[in-house]
Formats: structure tokens, sequence, C-alpha cells
């Protein structure tokens, strides 16, 4: 990228990149490597051009970047996710890494359609975006995008089946094994797990990794078995008396998202057990619409969803600039202890 501007005073106002240069003393090529993040400098050389950006108000030519580098200086964004309870945080951490370099971010919902997918496909590829962050509402492997091979293509949250793919998701190993050491090193020996649809791999993988860090403890699940439902409160009220007529003696519940724990907080609530005295609940996601709003507020795993963004778009510009790292490169949970444990 090559940051360009005409000689001369500006007889429109707007100061030049030769103004730059003059005021922090240095050649325009050398400007025009400070801006772009390139080239080798002392940090105080690059610093004083930025005094000198901000102290003129300068703004980079945007068109006559492009004509230099062929590049258009945005980014696509396709989700899944029309809701925006998982995208939106992606997206926001995506931008925080891209804002940087001043790409633009564009947004397109496919609402889980195929049809809708590949408008928005050609769309992007119509606007000559340097590339595109494709994210989904759920960590199931995803197809990914035909006809991109000219482009880079980061998967965020939802990872591509192919492994030559660059994907970025939650470590959700490194959660459930969080999970079940706290629960563990608070006295808890009987631990039940409850979560979601067993065709979904979130439930499925949580599922079979709390079985294995239970085992690690010479442990294994109150009722014997994993109770597979959906990913709401309603299932939580029903699993956990459910749990509690097979095993009475259970002392925590381990949920597969905050929905589902919130429902087995309050199924506890009205039956008079205490928590976290008698029994504690940890949930997963941490998402505060429910976590902060569960009697008491949810102990529970948050998956660092902005990120997994930041990551997917670091990944990105190292793909545009011709050095993609393949492969699935997972981002730590992190284990937010609130009253219910």
């Amino acid at each position: 990228m090559l940051v360009t501007s005409a000689p001369g005073s500006p007889s429109d106002g707007r100061a030049r990149l030769t103004d730059v240069a003059a005021l922090a003393g240095v050649s325009v090529g050398t400007a025009s490597k400070a801006l772009n993040g390139g080239g080798r400098m002392r940090p105080e050389t690059r610093q004083r051009v930025m005094d000198a950006v901000a102290e003129l108000g300068f703004r980079p030519n945007q068109h006559a970047q492009s004509l230099h580098s062929g590049r258009s200086w945005t980014v696509g964004l396709m989700t899944t996710d029309g809701i925006g309870r998982f995208s939106t945080p992606v997206l926001l951490g995506a931008e925080d890494a891209l804002g940087a370099g001043k790409i633009s971010v564009l947004l397109c919902d496919t609402r889980g359609d195929s049809i809708r997918e590949q408008h928005h496909l050609r769309n992007l590829m119509d606007r000559r975006v340097d590339g595109i962050i494709v994210a989904g509402r759920r960590t199931d492997p995803r197809p990914p995008l035909p006809g991109v091979e000219s482009v880079p293509v980061v998967y965020a949250l939802s990872p591509s089946t192919d492994p030559s793919d660059t994907s970025v998701v939650t470590d959700d190993r490194g959660g459930v094994r969080l999970a079940i050491e706290h629960l563990v090193s608070t006295g808890r020996t009987r631990i039940a797990h409850v979560t979601g649809p067993e065709h979904h791999a979130a439930a499925r993988e949580r599922a079979r990794y709390a079985v294995e860090e239970l085992a690690k403890s010479s442990l294994e699940p109150s009722t014997g078995r994993i109770h597979f439902g959906e990913w709401s409160e309603a299932w939580g009220r029903r699993a956990a008396d459910a749990v509690l007529r097979t095993a009475p003696g259970t002392d925590a519940f381990f949920c597969g998202n905050d929905q589902i724990a919130r429902g087995v907080a309050d199924a506890l609530r009205e039956r008079g057990v205490a928590v976290p005295a008698d029994v504690a609940v940890v949930g997963y996601d941490n998402w505060d619409t429910m976590a902060l709003a569960s009697r008491p507020p949810l102990t529970t795993l948050d998956t660092n969803l902005a990120e997994i963004g930041r990551i997917a778009a670091l990944e990105l510009l190292r793909a545009i600039d011709a050095e993609p790292r393949p492969g699935v490169h997972t981002v730590p949970c992190r284990l937010v202890v609130r009253e219910s444990s």
C-alpha cells in the first residue's frame, strides 16, 4: 500500500503527505511507510510521523491507495447469526483489529440460507473485498465458501471442514476443564451435566470433555449419564427435576449454556435447595442477560467471542499479506466465578 498526495501546499485546505513529511522531518517515502505500518524504522521516527498526522488532521486518499495497491481496504464479514448473540461480539473484536489499519467491514447476514449466502458472496466479490471472515452462531464445522480461491477467508467460531483453511474457535476442552476443576476444588463430587441437543457439536463435545475431566478425579456424572435436551431455561428446569429424582445427592450442575443453568437454578430455588450451599451451578457462554439476571448470578465460562473475532481478523490480515496460517486456532475460555458456586 502506498499513500500518495500531490506535492506543494494544498489548495483546498487539506493537509497532504508532503506536509506531514515536512513537519515530521522525514522523506515522503518514510512518511508513507510509517502510515502503512510497513518498513523498518526507529519507533521515534514513526511516532513523529503519527504526531504530525494528528496535528495536521491528515487523511490519506483512499482512492489513490486502492489504485496503487490493488486493494479495496474493505473486508466482508458473513454471519449466520441474524440475532447477533454470537456474531456481534465477534464483529466488534474483528473491527478492533481491522480498524487500526483503516479497513472497513461489510456485514452480511445469511440467516443460515445457502442462497442468501451466495447472493452476499457475489456482492462481496464484486466489491473486490480484500478478504472475508465467516462467523457462525454454532461451533459445528461448516463447508468452505465456494469460488473464493482468489480471496483469503478465515472462519470464526464455526470452523471450516477443510483443514487447509484457517479457522479460529473457542477452546471448549480447556473451558470444560476449568469448570470441572473449579467444582471439584470446592468439594463437589456428584456433578450432573445438563446440555443441549446431542446433534450440536457444542453439546456433544462439551459433554465428552466433561466425562473425561470427571474421570481424571475418579468421578462420573452423578446420574451415570449426560442429559441432552434443548438450549433453554425450560429444559434446565425439567432436567434439574429429573436429575434430583434419579440422584438426590447431586451437589453440582455443570450446564452446557447459561440458559440451561438459569433454568436449573430456578428449579432448585423452587424446591427449597440452597445455591450454592447445597448445590452449585455453573453455566457456559457468560451471556450477561442470563448470567447476571439469574438468582444467584451464575458462575460461567466466557468463550471470549470478541477475542475470537480479533484473532480471526489478524489471521486474515496475515493471509492478505500472503502469510496464511492454515489449521484450527483455539482461543482460551475464562472462568467467571459468581455466587452460584
